[in-house]
């Protein structure tokens, strides 16, 4: 996910809201594991991801995920990359047990794209990819969850694209990418973020 720099800074409290939202995403009988951390980071990341039998098992590593697959003697065949340049789209029939893990590449969404993903690209894993709309890495992980493992086809899952925030009558934020929607239409956010959003616009304006 970034370079192993020992004096990195550890990561951002919207990182930390995205990546622990991907554990109740996931479910209790997921494991996510991120790799290629830098020490700080892992250190950051590991005093987040406390135990909780509701959540999928979180691991951090500072090895790379050609490392990780080595030890534990993975064929490459066995991962599907979630690419936005693949040519077939990820469906139910892909969680019949022809991939054991699903791999995300970047950090989060970027806006514009920075393509990220070319770096796993290159290293010839089978693809799929989850629409033409932008996703952060944690919708990315739900999205990817309800079609392998609850069946829903990608074009069934309801959707909201490039939500506006509002918080009052003056403030508001649009975010540019794609969210699953809540029953009430509304973007299905982690917990905390809408706060942070906020804090950020107001010290945006603190001069």
């Amino acid at each position: 996910m970034e370079d192993d720099d020992d004096t990195a800074k550890a990561i951002p409290p919207w990182v930390e809201l995205e990546y622990a939202h991907m554990r109740t995403l996931a479910g209790p009988s997921a494991t996510i594991n991120f790799t290629s951390l830098s020490a700080a980071s892992r250190t950051s990341l590991s005093g987040v991801f406390t135990p909780n039998s509701s959540l999928a098992e979180a691991r951090c590593h500072q090895e790379g995920v050609l490392d990780l697959m080595k030890a534990q003697s993975l064929d490459k065949e066995k991962i599907c990359l979630l690419d936005p340049k693949a040519e077939l789209p990820l469906s139910p029939e892909d969680g019949d047990g022809r991939f054991e893990w699903f791999l995300f590449g970047g950090i989060l969404g970027d806006d514009p794209p920075r393509d990220r993903t070319s770096e796993l690209r290159v290293m010839g894993f089978p693809t799929r990819h989850l629409g033409p709309v932008q996703m952060t890495t944690d919708t990315a992980l739900g999205v990817t969850k309800l079609v392998v493992e609850d069946k829903i086809p990608l074009d069934e899952i309801p959707y909201v694209n490039l939500p506006t925030i509002t918080f009052n009558a003056k403030e508001s934020v649009e975010m540019p990418f794609r969210y699953i929607a809540k029953s009430n239409g509304e973007p299905q956010l982690p917990p905390g973020m809408r706060e942070l959003l906020h804090e950020d616009l107001n010290k945006s304006f603190d001069f």
